[in-house]
């Protein structure tokens, strides 16, 4: 497969996940307990730090973000196991996470790989 269809792969999960997050706990699933802008700035900032680069297919900052969707992942699977009415949002966080893991694992080692 190409470089360049591992880097929308990774886009893709990028996209999806923020979509995602942005939703569940603004719309879909609001918190009860905490703000609701605590609960986005935590959550959606680690995944905005490597963005810029990320859009321009920097190979340090794919780098980063595959490092912090396991973070995402993690979250997803203790979501999944510790609140089975948000099961849904849950696995598909899990599986948005993935996608921009190997996405971006990938673009980075046909990069390498070409070097």
């Amino acid at each position: 497969m190409k470089r360049i269809y591992y880097y929308y792969l990774g886009l893709t999960g990028f996209f999806g996940l923020f979509i995602l997050l942005m939703l569940w706990n603004t719309i879909l699933v609001p918190s009860t307990h905490l703000p609701i802008s605590l609960v986005l700035f935590v959550i959606i900032t680690p995944l905005l730090l490597p963005m810029r680069g990320l859009l321009n297919a920097n190979l340090k900052s794919c780098t980063w973000m595959t490092y912090i969707s396991l973070f995402y992942f993690t979250h997803g699977v203790a979501e999944a196991f510790n609140s089975p009415a948000e099961i849904v949002y849950a696995l598909l966080e899990v599986f948005f996470s993935l996608l921009l893991c190997t996405g971006c694992a990938f673009y980075v080692y046909k990069a390498e790989k070409i070097k």
